[in-house]
């Protein structure tokens, strides 16, 4: 009888929403992007200086079609992942080590807090004198702003970490080894993906500002030159790829976190 019970209890769903309530959201996503271009085409409508969509979207094909774009998306690419990537690279350890050493965070914590309140953009001056204008200077400053999102997040995910696991674990024996990699790792994954997120958008944020330093390629160098001439679609469709890049970008991280977490109860 208990048995047939139990089988008989619904078990909960794995892999997201339901059908239904998937294709609801993704409904929502499509009316909200029609929308979104609609409010845009109303705003070209009663505006001189705005481009219509289509204005844009044909110079996009000329960008594209003469190798301009591509070329700029490319060079932006591979200073966001760089910037991004060796941001994450540091912050993840640095991270651990000041939620898990009360040493750590004595000697990290005051410098981190302290160039948290120093925004990245207001470093460039400084790299630029100290770098010279290379990509060096560039990437550094996007390093910067992807770190520090990256490195608060992870050392609130180990402080967060729940006591009851930290005490049942040790209470079984493991290790204080086997308690960060089987406990405090996983437990801090969230943290960490979301910061990464975070981190990802100061990335591209900063990436606009880091191009006006003597670049030659990228969306951020083509919107100022763009400026100079007052070309505004080509301002337009630098914008919107940087804005579909990072949403890619984004999404491709968010996938990556459902994956991580897959363990964790969700609503």
């Amino acid at each position: 009888m208990s048995a047939v019970a139990v089988d008989a209890a619904p078990r909960p769903q794995r892999g997201g929403a339901p059908p239904r309530r998937r294709g609801l959201l993704v409904t929502l996503n499509v009316a909200s992007a029609l929308a979104g271009l609609g409010l845009w085409w109303l705003w070209s409508a009663t505006a001189d200086n705005v481009p219509t969509p289509v204005e844009v979207a044909r110079r996009m094909g000329e960008l594209f079609g003469d190798g301009t774009l591509t070329d700029d998306i490319l060079a932006s690419l591979q200073r966001v992942l760089a910037g991004f990537a060796l941001g994450t690279a540091v912050a993840i350890p640095v991270g651990f080590l000041m939620g898990w050493y009360a040493v750590a965070r004595a000697v990290f914590e005051p410098w981190v807090q302290f160039f948290r309140t120093v925004p990245p953009l207001a470093l460039i001056p400084l790299v630029v004198v100290l770098m010279g204008i290379g990509e060096t200077p560039k990437i550094f400053v996007i390093f910067v702003a992807a770190f520090l999102s990256c490195v608060i997040a992870t050392f609130q995910g180990v402080v967060d970490v729940d006591r009851t696991l930290l005490n049942a674990a040790r209470v079984l024996g493991a290790p204080t080894r086997v308690i960060f990699a089987r406990v405090v790792v996983p437990a801090s994954t969230p943290y960490i993906l979301v910061g990464m997120r975070v981190g990802l958008g100061s990335a591209w944020g900063t990436l606009v500002a880091a191009e006006l330093v003597a670049a030659q390629q990228g969306l951020g160098y083509r919107m100022q030159n763009a400026q100079i001439y007052v070309d505004r679609p080509t301002i337009f469709a630098a914008l919107i790829c940087i804005g579909v890049l990072g949403l890619i970008m984004d999404r491709l991280l968010l996938l990556v976190e459902r994956r991580a977490t897959a363990w964790q109860e969700r609503r």
